[in-house]
């Protein structure tokens, strides 16, 4: 049985919970781009931590049988994105984060509150 997006979603900010990911965001993309149904933004302090987060949300997400399509960013960890179609992960360092302000950019978005 298929992991709906929203669950991925849900399982992925979870994971970057439990890594002590900080300013986690999940924004709702539905009818506003064919890119993702979903943006998961968080950051990590140092990129060990970053790396820490996406490779909790790989592991969390292939639990559930669900992989990436790509991964990008993993050598140097400043941004790592994480493409699972209808999810896309955006994991930062805090500067990167700050300077590419991607939140900003999907404004119009929905915030999906996590409990």
């Amino acid at each position: 049985m298929a992991v709906e997006s929203k669950d991925k979603a849900f399982l992925s900010a979870f994971a970057a919970k439990e890594k002590k990911a900080s300013g986690i965001l999940l924004l709702e993309l539905k009818g506003l781009t064919p890119l993702a149904d979903y943006f998961l933004i968080c950051s990590g302090i140092t990129t060990r931590q970053v790396k820490a987060v996406a490779e909790a949300v790989e592991e969390k997400l292939s639990k559930e049988t669900v992989y990436p399509s790509h991964i990008e960013g993993l050598p140097d960890a400043h941004w790592i994105l994480m493409d699972y179609g209808d999810l896309v992960v955006h994991i930062f360092d805090e500067e990167t984060r700050r300077y590419y302000e991607l939140e900003k950019l999907w404004g119009d978005a929905q915030k999906v509150e996590i409990k």
